[in-house]
């Protein structure tokens, strides 16, 4: 199992409650929909947490993180060449910043601390 892990930042212009909208109301509806999906085991949405209103933290650079789980590397290749990744790269380019995405492919953890049986992972 191996996992790609994009780092999101919302279209300059837009608010991070904007941008978590869309994430989680639009783009996370149509990834489960499009056929590509049929690869992806698992999708994540991991919003960043904010400061509170009044707080002298600066925001995190990022608004979120995605991490999705495939068989393989061969599957991940395979949801790439998809037909459908057109219309999921449309969308895409609706509410991130394209020039601040990053991502990288990762090979299963190595657990430090905690049980991967126990905690889910």
């Amino acid at each position: 199992m191996i996992q790609l892990v994009t780092m999101l930042k919302r279209k300059p212009g837009t608010t991070h409650e904007e941008f978590l909208q869309h994430w989680r109301d639009v783009h996370g509806p149509l990834v489960k929909r499009l056929s590509c999906a049929r690869y992806v085991r698992r999708y994540e949405q991991h919003a960043s947490v904010w400061p509170p209103p009044g707080s002298t933290m600066s925001e995190p650079i990022y608004d979120g993180v995605t991490i999705q789980w495939f068989d393989s590397a061969d599957d991940f290749h395979a949801h790439v060449m998809e037909p459908d990744q057109a219309e999921l790269m449309a969308d895409v380019a609706n509410f991130l910043d394209l020039d601040a995405l990053h991502w990288t492919i990762c090979e299963p953890p190595v657990v430090v601390i905690g049980d991967p049986a126990v905690d889910g992972v």
